[in-house]
C-alpha cells in the first residue's frame, strides 16, 4: 500500500483521483472527433459498443454494465431509438423487462467508429504488456472500490 501521510494535505499531482480523471477527459476528447462526425456522444458510444458485443440485453444489464442509471440510460435509449440505432422491446416472458438490441443502421454505426480505440492505444506510447497491465489494474480498482 502507497505509504500516504494524512496528516499533510496531499499535492494535486499526487492525487490519484485527478490523473485518472484527467485521464478519461483526455480519452474522451480523443473520440470526440471520430465520435461527433458519425453523431454519437461516448455514451452513446458505449451504448453501442456493448450491444455489438452482447447482441441483446435487458436495459437493467446495460446499465450494470454501463455503470448508468436507469435515469441517464432511458433518455440515451429513447435517442437512440428515435434515430433507428437500437430497438427496445418489452419481454414476451416477462413485461417488466425490457430488451435492447442493435438494429442494422446501429450494427453499422458501431462499425464505423471501429477503430476509436486503436488510434488511443497508438497514441498512449504503451508496449502490450503495460496497455495490458493498466487494464487489468483499472479493472480490479474499479471492482474493488466498487464492491
Amino acid at each position: 500500500m502507497p505509504d500516504i501521510n494524512v496528516s499533510r494535505p496531499i499535492p494535486l499531482n499526487d492525487h490519484l483521483c485527478f490523473s485518472l480523471y484527467a485521464t478519461s477527459r483526455a480519452i474522451q476528447k480523443l473520440y470526440h472527433d471520430g465520435l461527433s462526425a458519425n453523431g454519437l456522444t461516448y455514451p452513446q458510444y458505449l451504448v453501442l459498443v456493448a450491444l455489438y458485443e452482447y447482441k441483446e440485453l435487458t436495459v437493467k444489464k446495460l446499465g450494470a454494465l454501463l455503470s448508468l442509471d436507469s435515469g441517464t440510460l432511458t433518455p440515451l435509449l429513447k435517442r437512440l431509438e428515435k434515430e433507428n440505432l437500437v430497438i427496445r422491446e418489452r419481454s414476451k416472458s416477462d413485461e417488466r423487462v425490457v430488451n435492447v438490441h442493435l438494429t442494422d443502421t446501429g450494427i453499422k454505426k458501431r462499425e464505423s467508429v471501429n477503430d476509436l480505440p486503436k488510434i488511443m492505444i497508438e497514441k498512449s506510447g504503451f508496449t502490450d504488456e503495460e496497455w495490458n497491465t493498466l487494464e487489468t489494474l483499472s479493472k480490479k480498482m474499479f471492482k474493488n472500490i466498487t464492491d
